[in-house]
């Protein structure tokens, strides 16, 4: 048995054969372009997404070690809270709007102040936030009525690249629960936030558990990509309960980071809860279950950032010659601090007009300060959501890192020093992927369920323990930085406004 794995990210898609063991016999991966219309604004193409995705699966059918009638299925892992529309014809009526787009402000101010947040948290779970998906769809309302008049049918990004597969309107519950429809206690649409925001159920595609079947390739799929029409395709998940299952995360007591494009903590829990404030997310996890989820617009992003506009007439290799750079300077950056709202923020505090700060300059830093600092500022805006899940009384023992900035050793010890937690590193390196791969087996019925197979394919690699004298000093510095966004958030807005 060989299962398919699609992780649409926000900057490539990711694919992955799993054969029946567990092992990846195959990957590739195949980029795309973000593209940013206004300060704020973040868009993409549904199509190039498609593209991405069918030349990956006939790249990897080429190579020959896996025959099309050899893949059993396929399951996806997507970023969250995009909004797609299709007209009537199926076809795409505009850019999709990303994640981490900031231009609605406007809309979740009205959603919680006019309808009121305590209102919209009954109803979903969480409030509304500007990337999420009905604010988005609001925005689209009032600012394209003549697209919005067209749309049949609303999705979320992978769930357009099921649709291209099989035919089908189909979603997950995890991804279903961060477009702020969606009534996360009971696994299901939300009809009382539909008839408030005159939303059709009708436009939205039907939702599976995350290893549930739902469909087949079709023909026209199976022409485009040399898959077979026998093979199976599940719903999948967002991207973080997809990278949870990749990591093991499907357990209370153990805590995922993703130090990707976004940073995420990410608590599994046998139970719904709502932290009453909305600082977490509350969705419904892909093995079943529910999490709480804490999410930074800004983390690995945030070197790439320092790579790509700050550093680039840098020789060499750039990170790793930044990296070690960043291990010369010691805890604390020689007291530099980095705010890393570099697209706004959202975790613990809702504000599109955050902005990323080097607070403490001085001119005695050096870039290697500067680096480190902005894998500290990080690591502190992390220990944000860890330190709201503490108060709620969930049970946190390990981290289990994933991303691109869990393969720096020197960010792993930041992270154990300023959690004061182990930080492991698991067999997988293929993430949100992998998660989704392992979705395909279970609905293929290699495992009888998600945990189960989380069980026996996940095992830790290696371990980075906290260093005592370091988890001490990150402590007093902290306590400043969390106070930090406080004092500035008003001068955030000026600068905005200006």
């Amino acid at each position: 048995m060989n299962c398919l794995g699609i992780d649409l990210g926000t900057s490539s898609v990711k694919i992955i054969i799993m054969d029946g063991t567990g092992k990846v016999v195959e990957s590739t991966s195949k980029s795309y372009d973000v593209s940013y219309p206004a300060v704020g604004w973040a868009e993409q193409n549904p199509e190039d997404w498609w593209n991405g995705t069918k030349e990956g699966i006939k790249e990897l059918l080429s190579r020959g070690s896996v025959k099309p009638e050899e893949i059993n299925g396929i399951s996806f892992s997507g970023q969250m809270h995009g909004l797609v529309l299709l007209d009537e014809k199926n076809e795409v009526l505009m850019p999709a709007i990303l994640w981490c787009d900031q231009r609605t402000q406007k809309q979740c101010d009205y959603l919680n102040n006019e309808f009121g947040q305590d209102k919209i948290s009954k109803y979903t779970g969480n409030k509304a936030l500007t990337g999420f998906t009905i604010p988005k769809v609001l925005w689209v309302k009032e600012n394209k009525p003549e697209i919005y008049s067209k749309v049949a049918h609303m999705m979320l990004p992978k769930d357009y690249i099921s649709f291209k597969l099989t035919g089908s309107f189909a979603s997950d519950v995890s991804d279903a629960s961060g477009t702020v429809m969606f009534d996360v206690e009971n696994r299901k649409w939300s009809e009382a936030m539909l008839d408030l925001l005159e939303i059709d159920e009708k436009v939205l595609p039907k939702v599976y558990e995350s290893w549930e079947v739902v469909g087949k390739v079709s023909k026209e799929a199976s022409k485009e990509t040399g898959l077979s029409t026998e093979t199976l395709v599940m719903a999948g998940a967002g991207d973080q309960a997809a990278g949870a299952v990749g990591t093991g995360t499907v357990d209370a007591g153990v805590l995922s980071v993703a130090l990707g494009t976004s940073g995420v903590v990410f608590a599994c829990d046998e139970k719904f809860s709502v932290d009453k404030e909305n600082r977490l997310h509350s969705f419904c996890h892909s093995n079943g279950k529910w999490h709480q989820m804490g999410v930074m617009l800004s983390a690995a992003s945030c070197l790439q950032w320092w790579v790509d506009n700050v550093n680039t007439d840098a020789d060499g290799n750039v990170f790793e010659k930044l990296l070690s750079e960043a291990e010369d300077s010691p805890v604390g950056s020689n007291r530099l601090l980095f705010l890393p709202y570099l697209m706004g923020e959202r975790t613990p505090h809702s504000d599109a007009n955050a902005k990323g700060s080097f607070i403490g300059l001085n001119i005695t830093h050096k870039r290697g300060d500067m680096t480190r600092s902005i894998l500290e500022g990080v690591c502190f805006g992390l220990r944000d959501s860890l330190e709201i899940l503490k108060s709620l009384n969930v049970e946190v023992k390990e981290v289990r890192v994933s991303g691109g900035g869990s393969k720096s050793k020197l960010w792993r010890q930041i992270l154990a020093d300023i959690f004061n937690l182990n930080v492991n590193v698991i067999n997988s390196k293929e993430g949100p992927a992998y998660g989704a791969a392992i979705l395909a087996a279970v609905g293929c019925g290699l495992y009888n369920t998600v945990d189960e197979a989380c069980k026996e394919l996940i095992n830790i690699t290696d371990r980075t323990e906290p260093i005592k004298e370091n988890v001490e000093n990150y402590n007093k510095i902290y306590n400043v930085y969390s106070s930090l966004y406080g004092c500035l958030k008003d001068k955030f807005e000026e600068i905005s406004n200006l």
